[in-house]
């Protein structure tokens, strides 16, 4: 059956070559904005829904790839029909990520303002499109695919249930030193009756040291549940580290402003600069210009092999208010240098 091609790029506003991050933002402020608890119109959830599916493509870079495969030539309105060879994608299972009958997450962590979220409302698998079945199956819908089983109209009988995916928010300080996170998720997942039921359930996280912004946490057996007595899905926890009032996060490493005076600027000083959990003391040499990076070796997060660093980056302020005194020596300063930044 040929369908309509849809342009997930568009449906999230994004370029071909968006980052990972930018994708999620645009789909969380879109998500925001058409959610139907908070968008009442009429053409809102048919949006929510393009958007969640768009979403759980490009959020993914194997299914990713496989949709980009489709080249340039694709657009709005061609017939389309999956090339050779994305069958055996299909039935492989391009398995994981929020499933069927939907998976309900409340958020608790400045995500969605605090809202439930259902990732995949609706039926049919989550309303997925038939572009989207086109190219991926039904694997997102009912229960996952195996290739042993038998199959019934639910989906593959004795198989493995779907795995769930959630986004948690950590402070920083847990990300680098690791910590505990209560987190509390509604899901609604079919039983092997093919009932579905809402339950909602608190999930104590450990969070190892070191762990990075978008890494996951696989909680075994936590997921959906499956036909026939099979084994349940797993349950994947993607952290997102929170915006810190003193570091920026930079992969596995960090960056932090440290203000210094005109005089340490110029005479050189030993100062002391935030490190996170504590401050750690460097010497900046006369003549240290603003902007002037300075890297704190494994002061960071953790990375393939040990750990990022720490830049601190100088950052020369002077006096909103200066005493008189200051000022006469600023003065006296004008009036003998013969610095002349702008020649």
């Amino acid at each position: 059956m040929a369908v309509k091609y849809k342009d997930y790029y568009e449906t999230l506003g994004v370029d071909r070559s968006a980052s990972q991050d930018a994708i999620h933002d645009a789909y969380r402020k879109l998500a925001r904005k058409y959610h139907p608890d908070v968008n009442k119109s009429e053409e809102a959830e048919t949006k929510f829904k393009e958007i969640n599916e768009a979403y759980e493509v490009l959020k993914d870079p194997e299914k990713r790839r496989k949709y980009d495969q489709l080249g340039p030539n694709y657009h709005e309105g061609d017939d389309f029909r999956p090339p050779p060879g994305w069958e055996a994608f299909r039935d492989a299972g391009g398995r994981g990520g929020a499933g069927a009958g939907g998976f309900r997450q409340t958020f608790g962590f400045g995500d969605i303002g605090g809202e439930g979220f259902d990732f995949f409302g609706g039926d049919r698998g989550g309303g997925f499109s038939d572009f989207f079945e086109s190219l991926f199956g039904n694997a997102f819908g009912g229960f996952g695919r195996e290739s042993q089983g038998r199959s019934t109209g639910a989906g593959t009988w004795g198989a493995k249930g779907e795995d769930h995916e959630a986004e948690v928010s950590i402070p920083l300080e847990d990300a680098y030193h690791g910590g505990k996170k209560t987190v509390t998720l509604e899901q609604r997942e079919a039983d092997a009756s093919g009932r579905v039921h809402s339950r909602t359930r608190n999930y104590e996280v450990k969070i190892p040291p070191g762990i990075n912004d978008g890494e996951r946490l696989r909680l075994s057996g936590q997921g959906g549940a499956a036909a026939g007595g099979g084994r349940k899905g797993d349950l994947y926890l993607r952290m997102r580290i929170e915006p810190h009032p003193t570091f920026r996060v930079k992969g596995p490493d960090l960056e932090t402003d440290v203000p210094i005076t005109p005089a340490e600027a110029v005479l050189g000083a030993k100062i002391s600069v935030p490190i996170v959990g504590g401050t750690a003391s460097i010497t900046i040499p006369p003549g240290t210009q603003s902007g002037k990076r300075f890297r704190l070796k494994g002061k960071g997060l953790r990375k393939q092999h040990g750990r990022g660093d720490l830049y601190a980056v100088m950052k020369i302020v002077v006096p909103e208010k200066p005493t008189d005194a200051e000022k006469q020596l600023y003065e006296q300063l004008r009036e003998k240098s013969r610095f002349e930044p702008r020649q």
